[in-house]
C-alpha cells in the first residue's frame, strides 16, 4: 500500500471521529436530558396508590345519646323492648329473672344490681352505675362492650333507637333518675381533612345477587354453624334429643317439621299461623328476621344478615337429627 492510500484511510478515520464527536455536541445542545431530582415514586406515596398497604382505619366511636334523651320517644323504646328484649327480661316490679334479670329500675343501678341473679364473670367485672353512656354502648354490641358475656342479642346500631330504648328504661323506676343537662349534646362528628374532602368517592359497585340458601349448603360448615347457635341461640333454646324448652322451644330435629312443631310449647300466633315445614328456605327467611318473617313474634333475636352465616347454622340444625333431611 502506497502513502497516497494510508493518508486517504487516515483522513477517513479522522473524518468518522469528528462527525460522532459534532454530532454528540449536537444532540446534548438540542435534547436537555438533566437527570431528575427527585425519585418519580415516592415512598410515602404508596400508602396512598396501594390501599391495601394503608393503616387500618380506627373503629367509629359510638355516638353519645345523653343529647338525645329530652326528646327520645318513649313509646318507640317500649315498642322495641317487648319485640326483642321480653323474651329474656321481666320488666315489672318485683319481677322475676328470665333468661336476664329483672329490669326494673336498672337506670342508675350497679351492674349486676339484681340479687341472686347468676351475671357472668364480664359483667360482674364492671365497676360503675348503669349510667345513660353505659346502657348505650351495652345496647351498641354487648359483646363489645362486656367480651365473654353470655348475652346473646346482637346489639342496636340505631343512635336514635338506642335513645329511646334507654328512655323507656329510664321510666320502669318508681323515682326516675334525672335526665343529662339540656346543654349536654352529642358530640359531633369529626371533619374529614380538606384534602379528603376534594376527592371524590368512588361510586359503590351494585351490592351481589345473595346465593340461594340451598346453594350454599352444599359447602356450609356446621361446626361454625355450632359455634354461632352457641352464643346467639344456646342462651333461649336447647339443641339435645329430648331437651327441656328455654325461652324458645327446643331444636332438636327442626328442619322438616312443621311450625309449632313441639307440642306443649306456648308459640306465638304469629308462628301458629305459619303454614308449611320449616323448610331450608323458610328457616333462612327467619334467621335473616324474626320480626319480618313473623310480626308479632316474641322471638327478640335481631336476625343474621350474612347468607354464610344462615347456611352454617342451618346445616348445624340438620345435623341434630337422626335422619337428617336431604340437602337441596
Amino acid at each position: 500500500m502506497n502513502s497516497l492510500e494510508l493518508n486517504k484511510a487516515f483522513a477517513a478515520v479522522l473524518t468518522a471521529g469528528i462527525t460522532f464527536m459534532v454530532a454528540g455536541l449536537m444532540g446534548k445542545v438540542l435534547v436537555h436530558g438533566e437527570a431528575p431530582h427527585e425519585s418519580a415514586i415516592k415512598i410515602g406515596d404508596v400508602a396512598a396508590t396501594n390501599p391495601a398497604s394503608a393503616p387500618a382505619a380506627a373503629a367509629p366511636a359510638i355516638e353519645p345519646i345523653s343529647g338525645l334523651l329530652a326528646n327520645a320517644n318513649v313509646e318507640n323504646g317500649k315498642s322495641i323492648v317487648q319485640k326483642q328484649c321480653a323474651a329474656c327480661h321481666t320488666l315489672n316490679e318485683g319481677g322475676k329473672a328470665g333468661v336476664g334479670p329483672n329490669l326494673w329500675n336498672v337506670v342508675g343501678a350497679p351492674h349486676g344490681h339484681m340479687e341472686g341473679f347468676n351475671y357472668s364473670a364480664a359483667i360482674k367485672g364492671k365497676q360503675g352505675p348503669w349510667d345513660y353512656e353505659e346502657l348505650n354502648h351495652w345496647l351498641y354490641k354487648p359483646a363489645a362492650y362486656a367480651p365473654g358475656t353470655r348475652m346473646g342479642y346482637a346489639g342496636l346500631t340505631n343512635t336514635q333507637q338506642r335513645a329511646d330504648v334507654i328512655a323507656y328504661l329510664r321510666t320502669l323506676s318508681g323515682s326516675p333518675k334525672p335526665l343529662p343537662p339540656a346543654g349536654q349534646a352529642a358530640a359531633p362528628a369529626p371533619a374529614a381533612a380538606p384534602a379528603a374532602a376534594a376527592v371524590a368517592a368512588p361510586a359503590a359497585a351494585p351490592a351481589a345477587a345473595e346465593a340461594p340458601i340451598g346453594t350454599l349448603l352444599a359447602n356450609a360448615d356446621p361446626a361454625k354453624g355450632e359455634a354461632l347457635f352457641k352464643r346467639q341461640c344456646a342462651v333461649c333454646h336447647t339443641a339435645n334429643q329430648g331437651g327441656r324448652n328455654g325461652v324458645g322451644p327446643n331444636l332438636y330435629d327442626v328442619v322438616g317439621k312443621p311450625h309449632g312443631h313441639l307440642e306443649g310449647f306456648n308459640y306465638s300466633a304469629a308462628l301458629k299461623g305459619k303454614q308449611g315445614p320449616w323448610n331450608y328456605d323458610e328457616l333462612s327467611a327467619w334467621l335473616t328476621s324474626p320480626a319480618t318473617y313473623a310480626p308479632g313474634t316474641r322471638m327478640g333475636f335481631v336476625g343474621l344478615k350474612n347468607p354464610e352465616d344462615r347456611a352454617n347454622v342451618i346445616a348445624y340444625l340438620r345435623s341434630l337429627s337422626p335422619n337428617p333431611q336431604p340437602l337441596p
